[in-house]
């Protein structure tokens, strides 16, 4: 699964990354290092073949939903049935979306308890979770979800799920078309990946610190979290 992602891009690597067409009205905003479902987070979309950056809510909310807390249900689409299921099937052929990240948090369990790491691409390179969004109706704003897929060999030694990773030459074909998305729903190299164990203090959504992302022996040895 997805449970918790960073994003510290500046608005210009952003524009100049994702080929923003479209201006952010407010392109003065922090790094962080610690997004956690039912929050606010960047996503990418396409409207008229323009690219547009966009702040929507964590978890979808279809049109049938009741309560803005459904969302919280569904943070994550499974890749296997993401094309037949009711709650994403309307979304996944129509409203697709690049949920900006940079990193991800995944748990470990040990005999100690669950040891969180951090992963991304290797040395920092650019990608995006595969994601797809729905248009507010009982919520205040757009929601968003992240796919996720069976795990690569890497992601397979902490967890049994791991997020749909895009690396930059396919956002376009994400964005494009649902026989296009379709060809994407497979885990993403592992051998262009790599991970490090944290602070546990990522565990809790109010601590956003940049030490969260630093490996664990870093912050053991005087580092803040």
């Amino acid at each position: 699964m997805c449970g918790r992602f960073t994003n510290q891009y500046t608005w210009r690597e952003l524009k100049e990354l994702y080929d923003l067409t479209t201006r952010y009205l407010n392109s003065n905003f922090e790094p962080r290092y610690n997004i956690a479902p039912t929050q606010n987070a960047f996503v990418v979309r396409e409207t008229d073949g323009k690219r547009e950056l966009a702040e929507l809510r964590w978890g979808l909310l279809p049109h049938w939903c009741k309560s803005p807390a459904d969302g919280a249900r569904m943070i994550n689409a499974r890749c296997e049935t993401v094309a037949e299921s009711r709650a994403y099937r309307a979304a996944f052929q129509a409203r697709p979306c690049l949920v900006v990240a940079d990193g991800f948090y995944e748990w470990k369990k040990t005999a100690d308890g669950k040891q969180p790491y951090f992963i991304r691409r290797k040395a920092g390179k650019p990608f995006a979770f595969a994601g797809l969004w729905e248009p507010k109706i009982i919520a205040d704003r757009d929601t968003f979800t992240i796919l996720t897929c069976p795990p690569n060999s890497l992601c397979a030694e902490v967890h049994d799920r791991m997020p749909l990773i895009l690396a930059p030459e396919d956002w376009t074909k994400w964005l494009s078309s649902p026989q296009e998305r379709l060809k994407l729903l497979k885990p993403f190299a592992a051998n262009d990946m790599e991970m490090w164990p944290v602070t546990k203090a990522v565990g809790s959504p109010r601590n956003t610190g940049s030490g969260l992302v630093r490996p664990l022996e870093s912050v053991e040895n005087g580092g803040r979290a």
